[in-house]
């Protein structure tokens, strides 16, 4: 027995005060309705409806059941308009996970112009070290940059690709010499970003044909969070690969000079995480669709900025 199914049809044959007109509204034939009403009296072990052959009428149990069906169809038909608004307009709140090393480069730029289109929108963003479970811990979305993903169930799209530059401060570089090739970097103070999916003991490199890998899994110093690595290097610790949008301010106050910069580093690759392609909720939707158009343009006027850099740099 479909309950719900027997609780509207009784809705339309209390309110129709009749079989044959609730049969019509319904796209059902008069037996239909009337072993549905049975049912569901056998059901409710009550009488709902009295009946002759010319009209129904409500018993006193049948008019209080007809209230409370029509409260609860009410709210299932105001439920399920608010589910299938879900997909069409942007509500409610939108949880967002991401990668604490990476967040406030991209995320947060992104986060803020979506407040801007979307104000009616509440965001929670959530910066961690580590991707999480999504499903248990309700997010959204997840912004993660990596050089490969872990096998998951979750939807990934490749959003581009973070490059790297390797550098150091002009202090530690007159102190300890200026590293002419990747694996001059062994006898130098190397410093570290770690994390559970982003674990760099290895920095690749390519150049001259060659492609050269340095072991740093020794490293004077190693973090989880790229805002604590940018100023161990600008303090003149050692020597970081560091993103391009990270390493910009330093590069043109001076503050950090790029090495090696005839080698070509690993780039790392930005990924958004989600449930589903399907019945894909329209903040959802949204929020993947700024991040395609904004991330890319992001990591694009990083790397025009450095080539400007450097082009100044090399006309000075």
């Amino acid at each position: 027995m479909d309950t719900l199914q027997c609780m509207r049809i009784f809705e339309k044959v209390a309110t129709g005060r009749g079989f044959a007109l609730a049969a019509r509204g319904l796209d059902l034939n008069v037996a239909a309705v009337s072993r549905a009403i049975a049912q569901l009296e056998t059901h409710l072990g009550s009488r709902l409806l009295n009946r002759t052959t010319r009209r129904v009428a409500l018993t006193e149990a049948g008019e209080r059941y007809l209230r409370r069906c029509q409260e609860v169809l009410l709210n299932i038909d105001d439920a399920e308009a608010e589910a299938r608004s879900a997909t069409a307009y942007p509500t409610g709140l939108l949880r967002v996970h991401a990668l604490s090393s990476f967040g406030h480069q991209l995320v947060v730029p992104a986060i803020l112009e979506y407040q801007l289109r979307f104000s009616s929108l509440r965001v929670e963003v959530t910066m961690a070290g580590a991707i999480p479970d999504m499903l248990e811990q309700r997010y959204d979305a997840s912004i993660v940059v990596a050089p490969e993903l872990p096998s998951s169930r979750l939807v990934s799209l490749r959003l581009g690709s973070i490059g790297g530059v390797v550098c150091a401060s002009p202090q530690y570089l007159a102190t300890h010499g200026v590293p002419k090739t990747p694996e001059d970097l062994r006898s130098h103070q190397c410093l570290q970003l770690a994390t559970p999916i982003f674990p760099f003991d290895q920095w690749i490199f390519k150049g001259e044909g060659k492609r050269y890998v340095v072991n740093v899994n020794s490293a004077r110093m190693t973090v989880n969070a790229m805002e604590a690595l940018e100023p161990a290097v600008t303090r003149g610790l050692g020597i970081a690969m560091l993103p391009v949008g990270v390493a910009l301010p330093g590069l043109r106050s001076g503050a950090l000079i790029r090495i090696l910069r005839e080698y070509e580093v690993q780039p790392v690759n930005v990924y958004v995480l989600y449930h589903s392609r399907r019945f894909l909720d329209a903040k959802i939707r949204t929020f993947i669709d700024l991040l395609r158009e904004e991330v890319p343009s992001m990591l694009a006027a990083d790397e025009r900025a450095l080539t400007t850099l450097e082009a100044r740099e090399v006309m000075s």
